[in-house]
């Protein structure tokens, strides 16, 4: 009875069939136009992932949307109009450059540019603070007696 059951154990991936993947779309030309539309659409609920590649049910919906409207013969512009008037500009990757997306595409420069400022004002201010020591000559001597006899002793 155990060698049967054993036997059975080992036979089982043998019966599983899972099939080949198949595109969600019928036709495969839709399924990839729908693809590269799907990536330049950032997922609102996942980290900045593109919709093509996410799993969420937001994302499917997104999915199922963009084919319903590629059967019915909308445009990619038509497509991705539809999507900002439903979600808004944040969920393009690269969204146009207006007034309303002016400070996203400014803020970096700006940053950058008030860190380059800061920068310099602290290198600055640090020189202020710090002053040359004048050595008289006797210190001068002094110290090079010391890095002489620092250099013999290392030979």
């Amino acid at each position: 009875m155990r060698y049967l059951f054993i036997t059975l154990l080992c036979l089982m991936p043998t019966l599983s069939h899972a099939g080949i993947a198949k595109d969600i779309a019928d036709d495969p030309k839709l399924e990839r136009r729908m693809i590269q539309l799907a990536e330049k659409v950032r997922c609102l609920v996942c980290q900045s992932e593109p919709v093509s590649t996410s799993h969420s049910d937001w994302a499917n919906d997104v999915r199922g949307i963009m084919r319903d409207k590629m059967k019915a013969g909308a445009s990619d512009q038509e497509i991705m109009d539809i999507l900002v008037e439903r979600f808004g500009k944040s969920v393009l990757f690269d969204p146009p450059v207006d007034k309303e997306t002016m400070p996203l595409w400014l803020a970096p420069y700006i940053l950058l540019t008030l860190g380059a400022l800061g920068l310099l004002y602290q290198l600055r201010k640090r020189k202020s603070l710090v002053t040359e020591a004048n050595l008289s000559v006797e210190d001068s001597e002094r110290a090079a007696e010391l890095l002489n006899s620092t250099k013999d002793n290392q030979v």
